[in-house]
């Protein structure tokens, strides 16, 4: 692409909100995102009022970055409920959202505790795919006071874990805890009280619990409890799977350099999410997938 500075075409940036479903699988399912762009972001209280208008789990707000091209972009998120710091889903929207509207390529996100990348193309079927470079990675053991509060939260026991990945406090851009399940059964039948969930998260600032239940070596199925945002549960979570990615690092899972993650299937909004591990320690997870034009 050739680098057009801010004004060159760019001075008047009408407001647009577009509606994106990221990591959809052959043209389905996927994770709803509101992406929201404008000349200059609006205030807090305003994102936070037009985020739990649309109703999606998150909303992006993207303003292009003065004195910048239009590759250089400031980024925030907010759910229905709050602000996160970083969401996978709404970047991969975002990526797609500027790539049809400025052009494919890459850009510069500017989010409120990191600097990262995204890209947006269109791929020989015509079908949109975003590409995102998460923030750095890192992963602690979770002591057993956590966890014993977080399966009781779910109404499951200490048996029901997957001795093969320890549960985990987990960031890659924000902090999640993770449940690794033995059993696809336990991972289906998934149930809590929102509000319960939602002190809890608040409690230990985990913006998701993710449970997942390990298919192969390179294949895991994931649910993703979101009460920190006010949501139940996301069909499709980027930050959450970066993290796991980078966790699966840590421990020297044989990964073999890449993930796929299967998300979604248990609330009928199957999603795809491929993750790439590099091997340097907390390096950025590649995480990529297709996305659906939503009216």
């Amino acid at each position: 692409m050739q680098t057009q500075q801010m004004g060159e075409g760019m001075a008047e940036l009408v407001p647009e909100l577009t509606r994106i479903a990221a990591f959809s699988d052959s043209g389905a399912g996927g994770n709803p995102a509101g992406v929201w762009i404008g000349d200059t972001l609006p205030a807090a209280e305003e994102m936070q009022r037009i985020a739990a208008e649309v109703g999606f789990s998150e909303t992006a707000f993207a303003a292009p970055i003065p004195d910048r091209d239009i590759y250089h972009w400031r980024v925030r998120y907010f759910s229905p409920a709050a602000e996160v710091p970083f969401c996978g889903h709404a970047t991969i929207a975002t990526g797609v959202a500027l790539a049809k509207r400025f052009g494919e390529g890459e850009y510069k996100l500017q989010l409120n505790q990191a600097d990262i990348v995204v890209s947006g193309w269109q791929d020989s079927s015509g079908a949109w795919q975003a590409a995102l470079q998460s923030p750095a990675t890192k992963s602690q053991p979770a002591s057993e006071e956590i966890v014993e509060k977080a399966l009781r939260l779910f109404g499951y026991t200490a048996a029901d874990l997957d001795p093969r990945i320890p549960p985990a406090l987990i960031h890659g851009g924000a902090d999640h805890l993770v449940l690794p399940l033995k059993e696809r059964t336990a991972l289906a039948a998934m149930h809590y009280e929102l509000a319960q969930g939602r002190a809890l998260m608040q409690t230990y600032g985990w913006v998701t619990i993710l449970l997942v239940y390990t298919e192969g070596e390179q294949l895991f199925h994931t649910r993703n409890p979101f009460a920190y945002g006010g949501v139940y549960e996301d069909p499709a979570t980027g930050a959450s799977s970066a993290a796991f990615a980078g966790y699966l690092r840590d421990i020297n899972w044989p990964h073999g350099g890449a993930i796929e993650i299967i998300q979604g299937e248990d609330m009928g909004m199957r999603s795809l999410i491929r993750a790439e591990i590099k091997d340097e320690p907390g390096s950025a997870i590649r995480v990529s997938g297709q996305a659906r034009l939503m009216a």
